[in-house]
């Protein structure tokens, strides 16, 4: 909103903040570029394939490239959490495969039924199985959590670069790039 709100594009990025990590920042700057580009590019330069682009879609290639680079820096994390959620139980099971036959040896190596030789190796089993439920169920729900987030960023991004994109094309030339 502070952007929107600002005296014109320059002052309106300052008010984004230019912080490396901020996705606005990077659209609007990526925004200005574009709209500029085109009217610096010098006639007597070779003609490039992209000079066959009007403003608008330059413009609109520009955030669409933006708005890219940005949703998969925020995804960049979750495939590990993914992988942790759904990987966990698996290694929990494994444990209990594990104590169960660790339990299955005793007896057939005794060739008789003692609770002693059962209790170890399940009571093993059983704590690999809630450590695995222990990694799972916090992995999942945050990847679920995050993927919430990111997904409403990726929304809010789309619909600043509608709008920058509309200031871009038709309302008001963007301000010069300080050189």
């Amino acid at each position: 909103e502070r952007f929107w709100q600002s005296g014109d594009y320059a002052e309106g990025l300052t008010q984004l903040g230019q912080q490396t990590g901020n996705p606005f920042y990077q659209l609007a700057a990526q925004g200005r570029e574009a709209s500029t580009h085109l009217q610096r590019h010098d006639s007597s330069a070779k003609a490039q394939l992209h000079d066959s682009l009007d403003v608008s879609e330059w413009i609109t290639r520009g955030l669409r490239n933006s708005i890219d680079d940005s949703t998969a820096s925020l995804q960049a994390g979750l495939a590990v959490r993914a992988s942790g959620g759904s990987t966990a139980p698996f290694v929990g099971l494994l444990g209990t495969v594990w104590g169960i036959f660790h339990a299955l040896t005793a007896i057939g190596m005794d060739g008789q039924f003692l609770i002693e030789q059962v209790a170890g190796p399940v009571g093993e089993a059983l704590v690999m199985t809630a450590a695995g439920l222990a990694v799972a169920i916090p992995a999942v729900l945050a990847y679920n959590v995050l993927g919430r987030l990111i997904a409403r960023v990726e929304a809010d991004l789309e619909g600043f670069a509608r709008d920058l994109r509309e200031l871009l094309c038709h309302r008001a030339p963007a301000a010069p790039q300080p050189d």
